[in-house]
């Protein structure tokens, strides 16, 4: 039958303050990813951040971040059109300073740009208007955008930058100042302190309350250069490169304070130099994701890096940066600010409608007051425009300084201490996050629950060579049983087309677990049925995380679960290693 969702139709794509993309470039396969999800290494790991895109992290073993926004200020789902953007810092007082675009703010007028003040903790924050005469416009169509701000000896400082009215270029900023949190600024009226579209998307190094993390007397910056995020008419070249900056922080005002990182020397420390010519990259990333998508004019092929923030996580000594794309959110870490920086996840929201219930957002941010004592906890700030993306639309339940819960756990080596035990579901172990391509209808994901009548599916509008359920722990087990639940079928898909298998990561990365049999013989189209359970075997392995994944099927490229059971019986330990042919005959294969 026909998909009868009644909601999955195409929404006019302009986006008050734009958005970008999605996680995985059409055609490729993903036979190796990082922790919940993350997109798959597309070259071996290098030094060189100019060479290729960064390589996958292995520093968190599990990421869970929830499917929308559930918290705000003041409030998700007021349907106030308080503003969008929302850099961030944490200052002395123990407030929350930031800034938006393009909205009312807690109670002002309308304004391309105002500064507010957000007080108390996730669930009971409170927003104060401050000021909206910050920053100016260089450039003829063009608007005042926030994009970085910082809270440093207590004063305040904001970058503002030109944006297009339609959102594709951005050629010059400003850094403003405020001694007296925000209430009144100034910054050099004679000229932009950035301009030629060169790092003019400035987004300040959060370093904790009053910058009280910083390892030095510098206030740290990064730039991209161009537009704030994939430049969708291609007016601009796209950002692909984070640079970095850094400046004294008594003299953050004074352009000629300003130095660049410009290499590397010999022991893999940063040069710098007051010659922004001679920037270097400190991240570089130029995949292209949601090459082909299903609805017309909808936006794709866009590139990865965009306005978000850079802040410092003190417990667990990690730099994260927070990215995002038209239809994913895009996550970096490193040990340092000059990196190297690695891929750690990508959360694919898929294509819209998005409703209250699961959305992406842009501007990612992470601010630093609400980073939990242990690192553990966080909670991302983005927003969903209401002239694109959200639906019923014209509503704003997410045009204001949003918030979802993230949570990660590091890497530990363990050694699988886990016995044979048939009826040990391993997906019920404490920690388990599941891990999929996307979500259709947001989560959490019901496919560890027991209850083979529900069903979930990774329909997001692309056409896409892959899809998989699966799960991660944040300690190693023994494996070597996956049961996997079919949800139900739709005339346009719900099944796998080709190459069910197996994978399991070890050390970060998503390897075939070897030859699999499945029981029954998988048929590859809609014959596999709703709610029908299928029993893949294969050899005993370790690892931590394991998925079923192969090519979806149906016109519009999607699978759909009902429950994904992990077993370690042993008794598989010496099977002959097979795996069933297309026509679900069982055949021995060697990957």
């Amino acid at each position: 039958m026909p998909r009868g969702t009644g909601i999955r139709f195409a929404v006019c794509l302009s986006l008050c303050a734009g958005l970008t993309t999605s996680a995985l470039a059409a055609g490729q396969e993903p036979v190796a990813r990082a922790a919940d999800g993350a997109p798959p290494a597309t070259s071996a790991p290098t030094s060189d951040p100019t060479s290729a895109p960064p390589p996958d992290s292995t520093f968190f073993s599990t990421v869970g971040i929830d499917p929308a926004a559930t918290v705000g200020a003041p409030a998700v789902g007021d349907n106030v059109n308080h503003g969008d953007l929302w850099p961030n810092c944490w200052s002395d007082d123990d407030n929350v300073y930031t800034a938006y675009g393009d909205g009312v703010g807690f109670g002002g007028d309308y304004s391309d740009i105002g500064v507010a003040r957000i007080s108390g903790m996730p669930g009971n924050l409170t927003g104060h208007q401050l000021s909206t005469d910050v920053g100016q416009v260089w450039t003829p169509e063009h608007s005042r955008k926030p994009t970085g701000m910082a809270c440093v000896d207590g004063d305040l400082y904001l970058a503002v930058q030109d944006l297009a009215f339609d959102f594709n270029d951005a050629p010059a900023a400003t850094i403003a100042r405020s001694t007296d949190k925000g209430e009144t600024w100034t910054w050099d009226r004679s000229a932009p302190m950035f301009g030629e579209g060169v790092f003019t998307t400035v987004m300040f190094l959060d370093y904790g309350r009053d910058y009280a993390h910083a390892p030095d007397d510098y206030v740290y910056a990064y730039g991209l250069d161009h537009n704030w995020r994939d430049s969708f008419n291609d007016r601009v070249p796209d950002p692909v490169d984070l640079y970095l900056g850094r400046v004294p922080q008594d003299s953050v005002m004074d352009r000629g304070a300003w130095e660049f990182v410009s290499g590397t020397d010999g022991s893999g420390a940063p040069t710098w130099s007051s010659d922004i010519a001679e920037r270097a990259p400190v991240l570089h990333d130029d995949r292209h994701i949601y090459q082909d998508v299903f609805t017309d004019n909808r936006v794709e092929n866009t590139t990865v890096l965009g306005q978000g923030g850079i802040v410092y996580n003190a417990p667990l000594d990690r730099y994260i940066y927070t990215s995002w794309t038209e239809y994913t959110f895009e996550f970096y870490e490193s040990p340092t600010p000059w990196g190297p920086w690695q891929r750690f996840d990508s959360k694919d929201f898929g294509g819209y409608p998005w409703t209250p219930a699961k959305h992406g957002g842009y501007a990612v941010t992470i601010p630093s007051k609400y980073i939990s004592q242990d690192g553990r906890s966080m909670w991302v700030q983005s927003n969903v425009c209401p002239c694109g993306g959200g639906f019923p639309p014209g509503e704003h339940w997410a045009y204001t300084f949003s918030l979802r819960r993230m949570e990660v756990e590091p890497r530990t080596p363990s050694v699988p201490e886990n016995g044979p035990d048939p009826a040990r579901n391993l997906a019920r172990e404490p920690g388990t996050v599941g891990v999929e391509r996307a979500l259709h209808f947001g989560g959490p994901p019901v496919y560890g629950d027991g209850d083979l009548t529900r069903s979930q599916d990774d329909w997001n509008d692309e056409r896409k060579p892959a899809s998989w359920w699966g799960y991660t722990w944040p300690e190693t087990y023994r494996m070597d049983r996956v049961v996997y639940t079919t949800g139900a079928m739709f005339g346009d898909g719900g099944w796998f087309a080709a190459d069910l298998r197996v994978q399991v990561r070890r050390d970060g990365r998503w390897t075939d677990a070897g030859a699999v049999s499945v029981s029954p013989a998988y048929p590859y189209d809609a014959t596999a049925g709703p709610n029908r359970t299928f029993t893949l075997t294969f050899p005993a392995v370790e690892g931590d995380g394991v998925r079923v994944i192969g090519t979806p099927g149906g016109t519009r490229t999607f699978t759909s679960v009902a429950e994904v059971e992990v077993y370690y019986d042993q008794a598989q330990a010496q099977a002959p290693e097979s795996v069933s042919g297309p026509a679900g005959s069982a055949s021995t294969v060697a990957r």
